[in-house]
């Protein structure tokens, strides 16, 4: 498991620019179509990605005329969205830090996104700072995983998910109070977990995620 570990800390820093490659091919090249899942969730235009990888997401929602901004850990993700977006003539703010300290102002977005985030989206000081930049009634998004409907093709995905740290416990967002609502997308091969989390609005309550 420890070595596991190291090679997936590999893969996101020093072979980052291999985790395309590395996506397609464990997916069965389904990634960018179960990434996209996420974008019909989505509500307002000001979309915060948490850990944007190489940034495909934020090429989407930029071309889809969404205002994404995007926060990543690894320095070397950061380099290759950043030279994916300047290709495009895309304009969209970048900045390396952690989920569990954003550094944005209380009630900016109107969504978030994370899309195969690791065990960090379940970690409480995220989740508290997610809360605090959304605005009231948006909407936070997450694809925790997604499997394939052949039990071998599904034993290997679950495998990778468990080295890789993809397999907290999406019913923390149950003890929230909050509108929580567990979703799929299926096709012929595969279905694609979908959890979406809404913020109360000003109306409400106050909440803590």
């Amino acid at each position: 498991m420890k070595l596991s570990r190291w090679l997936f800390r590999l893969l996101y820093n020093q072979l980052a620019w291999t985790y395309d490659w590395v996506s397609w091919v464990v997916s069965l090249g389904k990634w960018r179509h179960w990434q996209r899942a996420a974008m019909p969730r989505l509500t307002g235009r000001r979309v915060l990605e948490v850990a944007f990888g190489t940034g495909n997401l934020l090429i989407d929602l930029a071309q889809a005329g969404y205002r994404p901004y995007g926060l990543e850990l690894s320095p070397s993700m950061v380099r290759i969205a950043s030279r994916k977006l300047q290709r495009r003539g895309l304009a969209v703010p970048l900045c390396r830090g952690r989920a569990q300290m954003l550094p944005f102002a209380h009630q900016t977005f109107d969504s978030i996104v994370a899309t195969f985030p690791t065990e960090f989206i379940y970690d409480p000081a995220s989740l508290d700072e997610m809360n605090r930049v959304l605005r009231p009634s948006g909407t936070l998004v997450i694809i925790p995983g997604a499997y394939f409907h052949n039990p071998l093709a599904r034993f290997f995905i679950e495998w990778l998910y468990l080295i890789t740290g993809q397999c907290g416990s999406a019913r923390l967002f149950d003890r929230t109070g909050m509108s929580v609502k567990y979703e799929e997308d299926r096709d012929r091969i595969s279905a694609v977990q979908v959890i979406v989390v809404t913020k109360k609005s000003r109306e409400e309550a106050p909440c803590e995620l």
